[in-house]
């Protein structure tokens, strides 16, 4: 990677700049009008009847499509739009993958979604929840003061497949929508029938840099990813925020590939003064402090399209400042490592900041560092005091006969986040049998070892069916940008009720 010295990952259509989405300091309530300020600043792009906005949070795209050429406000389901996108990034139509956006039937503001079959053709209403939703407006806008159509929208990143926390570029995915009028008459495409060939969608890049609030950076390194070091606890090098915060967590450890953040007003104040170099030094939990070498890539924005920068140590173990100015994918980064070969334990990060050879400033951050996935077991099933194999078939008498379990969800060094123990059968179709979550009342929750479910009577299945019983726990562990790390097991069986 390190050789890599320019890429870009824009659109490859000639002249077409991507929609650069900008960040939402507070989440954004689609049910208030479009000038009421909070899509100010938005990322913006033209289209032929009105311009497209973006802004996301670490949760959802906020997209608005300000349909400024649709000035009849009909009412009902003849005026609509499709809102396609790439889930897999890779151009092409993927059946039961890529995703279409669209109003649901005869509901002007309940949004529909369906996977892609192939060009032009689509599956049914998907019927699972989703917290994705749909507004239309009627009214004024910046890009016109006479009344006229605009749609807001509210989409799940999970849904189309984004994650802030990709370590090699930013965020982005691929686009296309459509919008019908009914007076005036149109239907426009844009791209031009995008929904037949994936080749001509246009790219949007989220961002993903709100910034640390400067209340809650530190004097230098400002935090990890989007976490504040003042919401690192320095004893223990685990983290919480609030429930309101960009990510929330509660008393994590951190893990994965971790972004160290710098303070960008001490950032700007260091290079006005020539600061240009610092070193970035390691002290794990056993053995003395070393320099902390790594390679990473950062994305610096051009003006049209991102351009891959990277960055190394010198030979002597120095990092060159990047220009505070410069309008990168992850503003203020220091540094980017993984952790994944560290031991389990709290490593102090210290940065050091060089004027010539005269230090010009210093900071550490204690970070509490765990890879290790929960350990995760069904130890066993009973029907009354005989074990049930796996593959068995068993049945299963009235009322009160049926089954119970031990199982085992363990996390040595203290960082669960969740237990779910749940059975599947049929088509599509689960049910719960056992959960816990975290607060930060069970401290270091390590979990349980050969727990038994239920603690008394038994659990019965809804109907005969074959069963998997599935057994997952998550790990309390963040790499700046939310929670990562599971562990899942499952045994299968039938079971028939008489």
């Amino acid at each position: 990677m390190a050789k890599i010295k320019n890429l870009t990952i824009t659109s490859p259509i000639l002249f077409a700049l991507p929609l650069k989405s900008t960040w939402a300091v507070t989440p954004i309530d689609i049910n208030s009008p479009l000038s009421g300020g909070a899509w100010d600043g938005a990322g913006k792009l033209k289209f032929s009847r009105g311009e497209v906005l973006a802004k996301n949070d670490a949760q959802f795209l906020y997209l608005a499509i300000d349909v400024v050429q649709d000035t009849g406000n009909d009412s009902g389901t003849g005026d609509y739009f499709w809102l396609s996108f790439d889930r897999n990034r890779d151009r092409a139509i993927t059946a039961n993958y890529d995703i279409n956006y669209a109003l649901y039937p005869g509901q002007p503001n309940k949004l529909a979604r369906q996977y892609y079959l192939g060009p032009a053709r689509w599956t049914g209403i998907l019927n699972d929840p989703s917290s994705s939703e749909v507004v239309q407006e009627f009214g004024s806008s910046e890009a016109s003061s006479a009344s006229h159509r605009i749609w807001k929208f509210k989409i799940d990143l999970k849904e189309i497949n984004i994650a802030l926390s990709w370590p090699l570029s930013p965020p982005y995915s691929y686009f296309g929508f459509r919008v019908k009028s009914t007076r005036p008459g149109f239907t426009t495409d844009f791209p031009g029938n995008f929904f037949k060939d994936f080749k001509k969608l246009r790219q949007i890049i989220l961002s993903r840099k709100p910034g640390i609030p400067d209340k809650l950076a530190g004097p230098v390194i400002g935090g990890i990813g989007l976490i504040p070091k003042s919401n690192i606890n320095q004893s223990t090098g685990r983290a919480t925020t609030d429930a309101g915060y960009y990510t929330h967590v509660q008393n994590a450890a951190f893990g994965g590939t971790l972004n160290v953040i710098g303070n960008r007003t001490k950032l700007q104040q260091l290079w006005a003064q020539g600061a240009r170099k610092y070193r970035v030094l390691i002290d794990p939990p056993t053995g003395s402090a070393q320099k902390l070498l790594s390679n990473w890539s950062n994305y610096r924005w051009n003006g049209s399209s991102y351009v891959l920068q990277t960055f190394s140590a010198s030979a002597l173990g120095y990092y060159q400042l990047a220009n505070p100015a410069i309008d990168y994918s992850i503003d203020d980064l220091l540094i980017q490592f993984p952790t994944i070969a560290l031991l389990p334990g709290i490593h102090k990060i210290t940065v050091i900041f060089y004027k010539g050879r005269t230090v010009s400033a210093t900071d550490t951050v204690n970070i509490y560092i765990d890879n290790h996935l929960p350990g995760v077991n069904i130890e066993s099933i009973k029907h009354g005091r005989s074990e049930v194999s796996a593959c068995a078939i068993e049945t299963i008498g009235p009322a009160p006969d049926g089954l119970n379990f031990r199982i085992t969800a363990h996390d040595p060094q203290g960082n669960l986040r969740a237990i779910q123990f749940r059975a599947t059968y049929g088509e599509n179709q689960a049910t719960g049998i056992f959960s816990e979550s975290y607060d930060l009342s069970k401290g270091n929750w390590a979990g349980h070892t050969n727990l038994l479910i239920p603690s008394s009577g038994n659990w019965r299945p809804p109907q005969s069916c074959a069963y998997s019983f599935v057994l997952t726990a998550w790990a309390r562990t963040t790499n700046g940008y939310g929670y990562i790390g599971h562990n899942s097991t499952h045994r299968n069986l039938t079971l028939l009720l008489k």
